[in-house]
């Protein structure tokens, strides 16, 4: 394991830019040790719901934690979770959905696996598609 520090700056996509910084350090999985900033838009799926809240207000990421992965053909099999406080202290926490943007900034800590690779496959159980990971050839 090896730990990558990064500070995500204004306008990037929290989601998108991870997901690129972990392919840069030539690694397929990841996990998120810690990360706060802050978000001028954030899309959160709540527990049980089908779609993700879009929100478009100054928050605060309070944590944010999950996987982080780019499988060899490029796709992505993140799953990320965070909790977020809006101006009235309001907050909320939920699956991290693209379009999250950074307002000021976003200080996160990366584990990068580069022994492994993630990828997402359809569980009969759960009905949802999970993680599975595998060692890297």
């Amino acid at each position: 394991m090896k730990t990558f520090p990064l500070r995500l700056t204004p306008g990037q996509d929290l989601r998108a830019a991870l997901e690129v910084a972990v392919q840069s350090q030539n690694c397929r999985a990841a996990f998120v040790l810690s990360g706060i900033g802050s978000l001028s838009t954030a899309g959160i799926r709540l527990a049980g719901a089908e779609q993700p809240t879009r929100l478009t207000e100054s928050m605060e990421i309070l944590t944010l934690s999950g996987t982080v992965a780019v499988t060899e053909g490029g796709k992505t099999a993140s799953h990320m979770h965070m909790a977020i406080s809006t101006a009235t202290g309001q907050v909320l926490g939920g699956h991290v959905a693209p379009g999250c943007t950074v307002l000021t900034t976003a200080e996160v800590l990366l584990a990068l696996l580069p022994d492994w690779q993630f990828s997402r496959e359809p569980d009969a159980a759960t009905g949802y598609d999970e993680l599975v990971v595998q060692a890297r050839d």
